[in-house]
């Protein structure tokens, strides 16, 4: 058992990203710090009075909305949206704690994907704590249902996520993807996965407020039968990688990392935030567990994307 596999793990040095919301159009900042061991992804607001809000914990009852994208209430009247990638990028590579610190109400878009903050933090590398990372180990099937749509948690000895989509549209359809996480597979397989919408809803969604920052620098834009994107598509499966890029992100806020099978039809962030809750609504349905009583997490956890390095506390500290 290495000291990776075993230990909490945070950020070697801060990071820093500048861009624009893909709902608001508005520029934005965001640093992500490190954090001390057990304060898990917390995230504050820096406000124009020069006052900030919270720290507030990324977690599934701070929910404020789902519409389009994952929203979080900070308190006194304050949000941030469209959280899901940077969180994704955070969770998807092992990261248990930061704090991040964003000065608008949105996340920025960058290239649409979880690539950027991917990369941030390969360069940045992992450190390494002393304390020991814990699990929620699902130890009873939970669905949710929307209609023929729904998302479960079931239990399973690994973590992994086996998620379909279907749109009525001849450039999407129906797409699957099983995916047993490693951070090297995350880097891969899932972080370069762009999201994506239709020509035909853009208007209605700008008059409703919404993709005002949607572009194809940041978005793959579908128009009946193509991609309108001169570049194509980083992935014949795209739309269901970018699905289940969303899905880590938003389990992620159930506040330490899932050790089971996550398995959604037809799902969004509302069913992923809705699983969630019906999971921790009866004790029943799950346990929190050490590290080192789930054996099978460790050779995941020894995947690494290349040139990620990993500083162990005992070297910091000495």
């Amino acid at each position: 058992m290495n000291s990776l596999s075993a230990r909490q793990c945070t950020l070697v040095s801060p990071l820093e990203f500048a861009g624009i919301g893909v709902h608001s159009g508005l520029p934005v900042t965001m640093s992500i710090e490190p954090a001390v061991a057990g304060e898990g992804i917390k995230i504050m607001r820096l406000l124009d009075n020069g006052k900030t809000t919270g720290p507030s914990e990324v977690h599934y009852s701070k929910i404020l909305s789902t519409t389009l994208c994952t929203t979080l209430d900070l308190g006194d009247s304050k949000s941030v949206a469209t959280i899901e990638h940077v969180v994704s990028a955070l969770s998807g590579l092992g990261v248990d704690n930061a704090l991040i610190v964003i000065n608008g109400a949105e996340c920025p878009i960058l290239d649409g994907s979880a690539m950027p903050f991917a990369k941030a933090i390969v360069q940045a590398g992992l450190k390494v704590l002393p304390q020991k990372r814990k699990y929620i180990k699902i130890l009873r099937s939970v669905t949710v249902r929307n209609n023929d749509a729904f998302a479960a948690l079931e239990p399973y000895n690994g973590r992994a996520l086996d998620l379909e989509i279907d749109f009525d549209s001849p450039v999407i359809g129906r797409q699957r993807m099983i995916f047993d996480w490693t951070p090297k597979k995350y880097f891969d397989e899932v972080a370069l996965a762009r999201t994506f919408g239709f020509v035909e809803e853009a208007k209605i969604l700008r008059q409703g407020g919404h993709a005002l920052g949607s572009s194809m620098e940041n978005s793959i834009a579908v128009e009946k039968d193509r991609v309108m994107n001169p570049e194509g598509l980083r992935f014949d499966d795209e739309f269901v990688r970018h699905k289940l890029l969303d899905a880590v992100g938003d389990l992620a806020l159930g506040g330490l990392p899932i050790y089971g099978m996550f398995r959604s039809f037809k799902g969004g962030h509302g069913l992923n935030a809705l699983v969630l809750s019906s999971l921790f609504a009866n004790d029943d349905n799950y346990e929190i567990v050490n590290a080192d009583e789930l054996p099978l997490v460790f050779d995941a956890l020894n995947d690494l994307p290349d040139g990620l390095r990993v500083e162990s506390y005992l070297r910091s500290v000495g």
